[in-house]
């Protein structure tokens, strides 16, 4: 199995975004090059990082109100991810191989498709990443209408936790 390699193609140009895609692509590959006995801590690591990762980005879609369908593919994702872990330790690897065949191409896309709406949008409506929330608005200033812009307000907050995985950090 080969790794992931991060390079400029996978970023989004939004540094909080490209930075948890860049310790997935380290707890990819660290997945990629366990010892079999490492195996299950370094797909636990990957899970939790996703776990991490996904709440951050769901947090910032919810601070402004970004349509659900990208929460969706985290959630199922996760689901799978959760579902071959059980079946890992009980012995059977069989799907878990497909997953990390699968995983490369998969977050390509999902980096290029959803993750890049989502940074576009998120930068396009100045969300503060530091505040959690989108910058007031001047008196009678109005927010945009259309995707994700109809429910904004100021106060919208994203509250995910931020640590990361320190066991794949790379």
């Amino acid at each position: 199995m080969t790794g992931l390699v991060w390079s400029e193609a996978l970023e989004n140009k939004l540094e909080p975004m490209d930075a948890t895609h860049r310790e997935f692509v380290a707890c990819y590959n660290a997945v990629v090059e366990a010892a079999p006995e490492q195996l299950l801590a370094a797909f636990d690591a990957l899970i939790a990082h996703t776990e991490e990762h996904f709440a951050l980005e769901n947090g910032w879609m919810e601070a402004v109100d970004f349509p659900g369908c990208h929460r969706a593919e985290h959630d199922r994702v996760l689901a799978v991810m959760y579902d071959i872990r059980k079946r890992v330790a009980g012995g059977d690897t069989f799907f878990f191989k497909r997953l990390v065949e699968e995983l490369p191409a998969w977050f390509r896309n999902h980096v290029d498709g959803m993750d890049a709406a989502l940074a576009f949008h998120l930068q396009s409506v100045g969300f503060d990443f530091e505040a959690g929330v989108l910058p007031a608005l001047a008196e009678g200033e109005q927010r945009g209408e259309g995707c994700a812009c109809a429910s904004l307000s100021a106060e919208s907050a994203c509250q995910p936790e931020t640590a990361r995985s320190p066991a794949c950090s790379g």
